[in-house]
This record gives structure tokens, sequence and C-alpha cells, in this order.
């Protein structure tokens, strides 16, 4: 049985050409700084980004919490959304392990923090308060619908944190995403902020690791922090070199999936019992929830589709989320779409 894995694009594996790559990489030492796979893809991501310097982690949530740690002190206040990856999936490390506060917003419907929101939760100068340090915001927004923020937004934050005195981190898991659908260059995304995450290993295919990219004095510090956590890699150009790939031949054809995405959704909507969160998918995400008529729960509709090849992601009792990558082709749309309507019936 084909399988269609849509519970997240993090499940796709490299491509032929990134096994390739990674069969006859050249490596070294990476933590002496002697792997030219890993500094190559370094110079790569941070030249795409807009930025001086970059490092290659182990993941996306490494990256976010070096990054944090590298513009933070123990005591200071990160400003998040109450959605976002940052403060719901990443086991509080940035308070855990970085000693530093979170003051959570509400985030908007798009995923964005609304300025006056942030303007309010900057705190005085009083020693009874942490001081606040940092804006964190995310691109595209998971818990939002796989919304994008445009880059008119970003500047306008950043400009308002850099008159303020303060930094911001974007975590750009799915940047490219959120560059392709707005059909931008990725650095009118990300040039505006302090620090940027991006992953390798969601729709870009790569089987692991994020890019944290900054200043060259952040990545410095930024490099300490790897270390403290863990992350120093060794002969790591096996992995840089599908990463290399990734950045290479795999960041444009992400409008593919966003397409998939809209006709997917098409589908699922004309189904009675379905009812869409997002009609019209920003990027690669559906988020649907079942109608209150409809008497199975997500646990008995998410088993019934398991049994036809389909795998989903339940965010919920009575809802799904449905993620496209490169391994879903149309047949996987209309195979979905067939495995609801007879799960719903």
């Amino acid at each position: 049985m084909v399988i269609v894995d849509l519970r997240s694009d993090t499940v796709t594996k490299p491509t032929p050409e990134m096994r390739k790559a990674m069969a006859i990489a050249e490596v070294g030492d990476d933590v002496y700084g002697e792997d030219p796979t890993v500094n190559k893809l370094q110079e790569i991501a941070a030249d795409m980004m807009g930025k001086e310097a970059s490092l290659f982690v182990a993941s996306g949530t490494m990256g976010n919490l070096a990054g944090v740690l590298a513009q933070c002190q123990r005591g200071d206040e990160v400003i998040v959304g109450n959605k976002t990856h940052i403060f719901l999936n990443e086991a509080g490390g940035i308070s855990v392990l970085g000693g530093v506060h979170s003051h959570q917003l509400p985030n908007q419907p798009d995923g964005s923090l609304a300025l006056e929101d942030i303007e309010a939760a900057i705190r005085m100068d009083d020693p009874h308060e942490p001081i606040t340090r940092l804006i964190c915001l995310e691109n595209t927004h998971n818990r939002c619908g796989g919304t994008y923020q445009s880059s008119e937004y970003i500047k306008q934050v950043c400009d308002f944190a850099h008159q303020r005195g303060l930094f911001v981190h974007l975590d750009g898991a799915r940047i490219f995403n959120a560059a392709v659908a707005q059909r931008i260059d990725v650095r009118a995304l990300s040039a505006p902020v302090d620090s940027i995450t991006f992953c390798l290993s969601k729709g870009l295919c790569a089987p692991v690791g994020s890019l944290l990219c900054g200043s060259q004095e952040l990545i410095r510090k930024a490099h300490r922090m790897r270390k403290m956590l863990g992350g120093g890699m060794r002969q790591a150009g096996i992995l840089a070199a599908a990463g290399i790939i990734a950045l290479e031949t795999m960041t444009t054809r992400l409008l593919e999936d966003h397409q998939r995405a809209r006709k997917l959704s098409e589908g699922l909507k004309k189904i009675p019992g379905i009812v869409l969160e997002n009609a019209i998918p920003a990027t690669n995400m559906v988020f649907l929830s079942l109608a209150e008529d409809v008497k199975d729960n997500a646990i008995e509709i998410a088993g019934f589709l398991k049994h036809q090849g389909i795998l989903v992601d339940q965010t919920g009792n009575r809802s799904f989320r449905l993620v496209l990558h490169y391994w879903i082709d149309d047949a996987g749309v209309e195979k979905t779409i067939t495995a609801f309507k007879s799960a719903i019936n």
C-alpha cells in the first residue's frame, strides 16, 4: 500500500540527489571548524538570509535556543506569542536552560503580534521586574494555520524594537514557504531581524539540521551555546551536503506544495461534515475540524484513514492538520479526499 503521510513536512526523506551528495561529501572536524562542506553550507545560508554568518545546528529548537541565549542574560525577558513554537513546543528551554523569562502575548489570527500589545509588554526600568530584551516572531506560523508574515510587518516590528534597544529573533523554520507564498526574495523577510533560524529538514527534504543566521558577533556567541547544548558535531559534512542541495534545488518548488494544499482544501470542503479552518491555505497546511453532526471523533477518523493508507496529525479531539510536502503528489491528494469522504460517511 502506498502511504500518504500528511502528519508533517518533517517526515520528508532526502531526495536521490541528496543521498548521492551525502555519499561523496568532503568532510572534516566541524568542532575545529575544518569541515569544508559545513563551512560551505553556512556561507550559502548566511548569504541567502542577508547575514554576516550562520551556524549549522542539529534542529530548529537548538537554533532558536542558541539564538535566544546569544542575545539574553539570565533574568532577561523575551516577548513571544502564546501560540509560537518557542513557547509551546520547545520544552521551555529558554527558561529551563537559559533562565530567560517569557512574556506571552496573544497571537493575532494571522500569527502576528499587535504592536500595541508589544509596546504594552515592554518593562519599565524597575528593579522589581525582568529586563525586556528580545521579541520573537514566527514565519510561517504553524499554530495559526500556516499563515505568513509580510516583509512590511517584519520591518515594522524590527524598526519598533531597534528604536527601543530591543533585539528581534525570527523562528523561520518554514521561511522559504513564507517567501514563496508572497513571491518575494527571502531576504526581504530575514534582513531586518537580528537573528533567524530556518529548517532544512521540513519542506526542503534534507534529513537533519537547521541554520541560525545573524551577525559575526551573534554567531560567535551562539557557537559557544551550541557547544554547551551538546550540539558540536564532527564530520557533519555528510549532513550538510544534503542541506546544500536543499538550498540549491528545493526552495522554489515549495509553490507546488502550496498549490496541492489548495487542491486538497477544495476537495475537502465539498464533503458534508468537514469544516475547514483555513478555506484558502496560505502555504502548505490545511486545518480542518469535524462538524457537530459527525459522530466519530478525530481518533476514530484517523484510525479509519490509517487503514486506507492516509496518515494525519490530530490537533484536537475533533480537529486535524494536513501538511503537504515533496513526497505528496496529485494522486496522494485525490486519495486523501476520497478517504475522508469514506471516513465521514
